[in-house]
């Protein structure tokens, strides 16, 4: 059956308009930008064939656009949309804080983390610089690492935030694993970030994990 033939709620745009995007799968909200399938499948159902071959999501989207065109039911055309959808999505994340807007929401922090860490084959370890009203002042990557690992200088951290006359910082990090649960590690480097900004009149707002799904608070699980 053709997704036209469908009753008019459960096709994917419609859906969309009547529920939001939020109610939509994966596989719903791939096949809007698919728009029409393989032979002898609709948009949802070639969907689900992709993220059932080539997935999740995640991976699906963080292939380079060239290795996406080359998948069956995308296609150049196709693989670049989803790229620029993508990058849209980053930038609409970055927007705010790149206008100067307070930052109000703690969870808005995670999800740019997310976007600028998610997918990074290595661990990297970031940093936001913000001012008294919690403004972005910078964001930047400060230290490299292998796949399991970084190694965090707090002293440079420090550094770095007098350099941006920073009156507070959050900072991130991802697990290339995917699993964003905290090491003892991490622990240990926040409680150390955080003594040696105080020394400066700095303060630790926040430490992120990135990895699958949500990003992980440090602050929201009390150890900030």
């Amino acid at each position: 059956m053709h997704i036209r033939d469908w009753p008019r709620l459960e096709r994917p745009r419609e859906k969309l308009l009547a529920r939001g995007a939020r109610a939509l799968s994966d596989a719903e909200l791939l096949a809007i930008f698919l728009g029409s399938g393989l032979r002898g499948l609709d948009a949802v159902a070639t969907a689900r064939q992709l993220l059932e071959h080539h997935g999740p999501l995640r991976r699906l989207l963080e292939l380079p656009a060239q290795e996406m065109a080359r998948l069956p039911g995308l296609g150049p055309a196709r693989a670049c949309t989803l790229a620029a959808a993508l990058e849209l999505c980053g930038r609409w994340l970055a927007a705010g804080l790149e206008r100067g807007e307070a930052l109000t929401d703690p969870a808005s922090a995670g999800r740019y983390f997310a976007q600028r860490l998610r997918g990074q084959p290595i661990e990297v370890f970031a940093v936001l610089f913000l001012d008294t009203r919690h403004r972005a002042l910078g964001f930047e990557e400060l230290f490299r690492g292998t796949i399991d690992g970084a190694e965090v200088h707090p002293r440079e951290v420090v550094r770095r935030a007098l350099a941006h006359n920073a009156a507070a910082v959050i900072v991130g990090h991802n697990h290339p694993s995917g699993n964003p649960e905290p090491s003892a590690a991490d622990r240990a480097v926040t409680a150390q970030l955080k003594q040696s900004l105080a020394l400066v009149d700095v303060r630790l707002l926040d430490h992120f994990v990135i990895g699958d799904g949500a990003p992980v608070s440090l602050a929201a699980r009390g150890w900030v």
